[in-house]
């Protein structure tokens, strides 16, 4: 069975673990990335089952090739797997469409003005979130007449798992030097950074109401992926969790 954490958003969505799919090795089990080396039949299946788990048909469930941009897109009709367009988030005001966002480590953020029936869906790394993927989105589901937006952030790497260097440290804290807090020295030019305080303090400022859930997708194995876990082993390609959120 499919494994899916929720925030308090009143629409369909789910944060998925790694739990309740058919994929083998390095990707098991509900690996949901196309990027990898997985089957691409067992892939399907999984994306296939955790669309289903929210209620949304597979044939609508939209994703995008990210790439830590700022790119927004506005969805008005679904698209093949596989062939969406080079984006780091969607916003949608069209029923039934389910938006998609593929994550093992970065933030999956889910968002609803659920009155107003305008839901979107961001991938944000640090560099994402630092150019700007954040105040695009909300203005993006402001231009689709949403208002009273909340948001969910969801598992994501989290501060205690979160060592840096000085080329994130400097580039956050050249933006706005209040950014410092939410790093932690752990040594010289080394510190631990909070990418969903940082992520919720984004969008609080826009005037979106934020939670976040407190999963740490590095620490916990069992339950989720996680790209740096995998590259500090030196394990190679493995699989990405999928967060998704339906308009009603």
């Amino acid at each position: 069975m499919t494994d899916f954490l929720t925030g308090d958003l009143t629409v369909p969505h789910g944060f998925f673990t790694r739990a309740g799919g058919v994929s083998r090795g390095t990707y098991a089990s509900l690996n949901c990335g196309l990027s990898g080396m997985d089957n691409l039949d067992h892939v399907a299946e999984n994306r296939a089952r955790a669309a289903r788990a929210i209620g949304a048909a597979p044939s609508q469930l939209l994703g995008i090739k990210q790439v830590h941009g700022s790119r927004v897109i506005t969805a008005t009709a679904p698209w093949a797997a596989g062939s969406g367009p080079e984006a780091d988030a969607m916003v949608t005001d069209q029923p039934n469409l389910a938006l998609g966002i593929i994550t093992a480590d970065c933030a999956p953020i889910l968002l609803a003005d659920a009155t107003k029936r305008v839901i979107g869906a961001v991938h944000a790394g640090w560099r994402g979130a630092l150019v700007g993927v954040l105040e695009a989105t909300i203005v993006a589901m402001r231009n689709l007449g949403g208002e009273d937006i909340t948001a969910v952030v969801g598992p994501c790497i989290r501060q205690p798992s979160y060592e840096v260097g000085p080329d994130l440290h400097d580039a956050i804290v050249a933006h706005d030097n209040a950014n410092d807090r939410f790093f932690s020295a752990t040594g010289r030019d080394h510190w631990q950074f909070d990418l969903p305080g940082y992520v919720a303090a984004r969008l609080k400022f826009c005037g979106v109401r934020v939670a976040c859930l407190p999963h740490d997708t590095y620490a916990n194995e069992t339950q989720f992926f996680s790209h740096r876990r995998r590259t500090r082993r030196g394990e190679g390609a493995g699989g990405h969790q999928i967060s998704i959120i339906m308009s009603a």
